[in-house]
């Protein structure tokens, strides 16, 4: 988990809103820079929002505690409750730290401790070691699954055992319709539920209004997160991902959620780009049809870096671009180069990372002619 907060902090309403208030006040001040639109803003809540946390193991006196890491801090600091973490998060930190301060199998060189839950009470507990793990303790750790309830998956180098299964099945409700997605431990996912619901919503209402029996292609799409959504208003959609772990993962979500028009290819955004300038072929692509597209819109979901180059040019030759971004300094370089092609039609801020100095935010732009 990359988090920001610290130990000093004092979780309230009253201080949510200062620091929200904040980070929208630069970024508006950044946007408008480039070009001057009214933005949305999208609060989380300030507490019980993280579906998902990672925590040091610490042991000191024969006890092992939760700990955090201050940046630039070596010494971890322990701590007793995780304000930010999901309701059920919090309920099981008391009973796992139990049953490993009862159990030596279980706590001996324990490292860390990785939660992923969902809204409806699924949890995925990996425990993480500095030695080999045994029959033993995969006794012990069978017998933790049952007493809590949850699924457990041991991990050390070169060593990963899954108990029952390495994911959990989340359920969101978007617009009056339940999507089911599955999270694989190792995988992305949005660790905020509420705000991810938000981001889906916003992002389906943007596609209802500029869709016009025309194709989708998608950029960085990990587990189907989005495309699951939108695809409901394209007749195909071309989705891109490089991470094997979330092709398989949206290949199950688009099958559990009856999403029949969209083909996912195991590919990065530059060699994408490569594919429709016909400057590559990929045998990755080899049973996919690129002429059968007639693509007006182009979605983009990319990491802190934001689009290189290559992939901003392919971006600018679409109608309609969809850009969901994580970091809004790289997000503005992309912009000052996009707004020479392309309006600004909405924008919106979702804080998906309360308490740091991270937002999310989402751009529609329409070529201009």
């Amino acid at each position: 988990m990359t988090d920001t907060s610290m130990p000093s902090i004092k979780y309230s309403d009253n201080n949510y809103q200062q620091q929200l208030d904040a980070k929208v006040s630069d970024f508006r001040d950044a946007l408008a820079v480039l070009v001057g639109c009214s933005v949305e803003v999208y609060p989380s809540a300030p507490l019980n929002f993280r579906m998902r946390a990672e925590f040091r193991i610490w042991h000191e006196d024969g006890t092992a505690h939760y700990a955090m890491n201050s940046p630039g801090e070596k010494r971890p600091y322990t701590i007793d409750d995780f304000p930010i973490g999901g309701t059920l998060i919090n309920r099981l930190m008391p009973l796992l730290l139990h049953a490993i301060n009862a159990s030596p199998v279980l706590s001996k060189r324990l490292f860390s401790a990785e939660f992923l839950t969902t809204t409806s009470d699924e949890a995925l507990i990996t425990l993480i070691y500095h030695r080999p793990l045994d029959e033993i303790w995969e006794t012990e750790a069978r017998r933790l699954q049952k007493t809590l309830g949850i699924d457990v998956i041991g991990r050390s180098r070169k060593q990963k055992v899954v108990l029952t299964q390495d994911y959990v099945t989340e359920k969101l409700r978007v617009q009056g319709r339940d999507y089911l997605y599955q999270q694989v431990e190792s995988g992305f996912t949005q660790p905020n539920a509420n705000i991810n619901v938000k981001m889906l919503t916003w992002a389906s209402e943007c596609c209802s209004d500029i869709a016009k029996d025309t194709d989708l292609l998608e950029l960085y799409c990990g587990n189907g997160n989005f495309t699951a959504v939108l695809a409901q208003h394209y007749r195909q959609v071309l989705a891109t991902e490089v991470s094997k772990v979330s092709v398989a993962s949206a290949q199950t979500n688009f099958q559990q959620n009856a999403v029949t028009n969209v083909t996912v290819v195991r590919l990065s955004s530059e060699e994408i780009t490569q594919a429709l300038n016909g400057g590559r072929l990929f045998r990755r692509l080899k049973e996919v049809d690129l002429g059968r597209y007639d693509f007006s819109t182009i979605f983009v979901d990319p990491p802190r870096a934001g689009l290189d180059d290559d992939t901003l040019k392919l971006v600018s030759q679409f109608e309609s671009v969809l850009y969901i971004s994580c970091n809004p300094v790289t997000l503005m370089q992309n912009l000052s180069v996009l707004v020479q092609t392309h309006e600004i039609r909405k924008v919106a801020v979702f804080d998906q990372f309360p308490w740091t100095h991270h937002l999310e935010s989402g751009i529609l732009l329409k070529r201009r002619h």
